[in-house]
């Protein structure tokens, strides 16, 4: 497969530039850490909080990918020391927002299979959580809503006593009796409610269990999220997270290049990330990708081992080489193309698909659920294994682009 590689007729690259890109992330971690201080952080986290810890992530990614890629041009104890410190960082604070994003998105695609109107943009995220997450159950005649409300769907079908008949002196023809025979009204009812069940025969059943799915979504998934905003206030004030603020600090002064920085050239470093990564994808089953439909992404969906979807660890390496690429290239001044930009978005959804498909199932083998939820989360696991094959879908096209654009 052809790799994409810098231009080769431009000059090299001083490991000065690398200096001051890492300065710059390390002022944009410094200024990151004090919005949040100053924004506060308490039980509910306000929009400036969640955005401050954003950017605290994304300048921890950058510093921790660039010491990972340019190794060479820096100190090898010092980056070694830092690298798994600032993941941890990253790590620690990516958890409430992936537990956020994560219950969104099953609760809108609960939403979807429901067959309810679309919800609001996604400015309104919090009040439409809610919405979803409040659907109560109807009774026999019913279909529960968002709102709570219990919406129509015709007449009660019959007691089991009014179906036989004669139990009660009711007026209903005993089991057996010929249609004829059935008053007009009956007639009127048995052919609606038929009519009814044949137009939608599993939507009843998927309404009554997404209400309770969602809500069991919700209180697992609401949980993680706080358990997680917990970990991250402990982490934020911890001494460990205190010393690689004061590291990040000496960096944005003063960055400790090895002795042989002066004659290395950044862009043989940046070929070699882009060469892991296009080994990697080199080595995906992207002829399968290049299929719309996958069949054997649910074949481990009834597995009882809750770990990974054995399928998707390549994927997931293939998104890390690719933000690796990603941040070389910003480092270098040299913006990706849209087909990376594109491919990186459908590993992102991949990913995000794949952690959703993985929360359904964990939610499914709760005990002593009812029969109804249990077939809900079921069509939602499916449904989001299938978001994950759209997403390599997605993604083998943008990589075809990809490749086709540097030749």
């Amino acid at each position: 497969m052809a790799q994409r590689h810098l231009d080769p007729t431009a000059g090299p690259v001083p490991a000065d530039v690398l200096a001051g890109y890492l300065r710059d992330q390390a002022t944009e971690f410094l200024r990151a850490l004090r919005l949040h201080r100053e924004a506060g952080a308490g039980a509910a986290a306000s929009d400036g909080s969640v955005e401050a810890a954003r950017a605290l992530r994304r300048a921890a990614r950058r510093i921790s990918a660039s010491l990972h890629t340019f190794q060479p041009a820096l100190d090898p104890d010092w980056s070694e020391a830092m690298r798994p410190e600032l993941a941890w960082v990253s790590g620690t604070l990516a958890l409430e927002h992936a537990c956020a994003s994560r219950l969104d998105q099953l609760l809108l695609a609960l939403h979807r299979l429901s067959g309810a109107p679309p919800l609001p943009a996604r400015g309104t995220a919090a009040p439409r959580t809610r919405a979803l997450a409040g659907m109560t159950l109807g009774t026999p005649g019913t279909t529960a809503t968002a709102n709570g409300e219990k919406a129509p769907q015709g007449p009660p079908a019959p007691d089991h006593e009014t179906r036989t008949g004669g139990a009660r002196g009711n007026g209903f023809p005993a089991e057996g009796a010929s249609e004829a025979d059935r008053p007009a009204h009956l007639r009127r009812t048995i052919t609606a409610t038929a009519d009814r069940r044949a137009a939608a025969p599993d939507r009843g059943n998927l309404t009554v269990g997404a209400a309770k799915a969602g809500a069991l979504l919700d209180r697992q998934l609401t949980l993680a999220r706080t358990r997680a905003h917990s970990t991250a206030l402990q982490a934020l004030g911890s001494s460990r997270f205190h010393a690689v603020a004061d590291k990040v600090a000496v960096l944005a002064s003063e960055v400790p290049l090895s002795p042989a920085a002066a004659d290395t050239d950044l862009r043989p470093l940046a070929d070699a990330a882009c060469e892991r990564l296009a080994d990697a994808v080199a080595a995906l089953p992207l002829l399968t990708a290049g299929s719309p439909y996958n069949a054997e992404a649910l074949i481990h969906g009834l597995s009882p081992d809750p770990a990974p979807h054995p399928q998707d660890a390549p994927w997931h390496q293939v998104r890390l080489l690719l933000r690796l690429h990603r941040y070389a290239l910003e480092v270098l001044r040299a913006g990706p193309g849209p087909g990376l930009l594109a491919a990186g978005e459908a590993l992102d959804r991949h990913r995000d698909a794949s952690e959703a498909a993985a929360a359904a199932a964990q939610a499914a083998r709760t005990p002593r659920i009812a029969p109804a939820t249990a077939y809900a989360l079921g069509v939602l696991h499916a449904d989001q294994r299938h978001e994950v094959e759209a997403a390599r879908y997605a993604f083998q096209r943008s990589w075809q682009k990809e490749v086709i654009g540097t030749l």
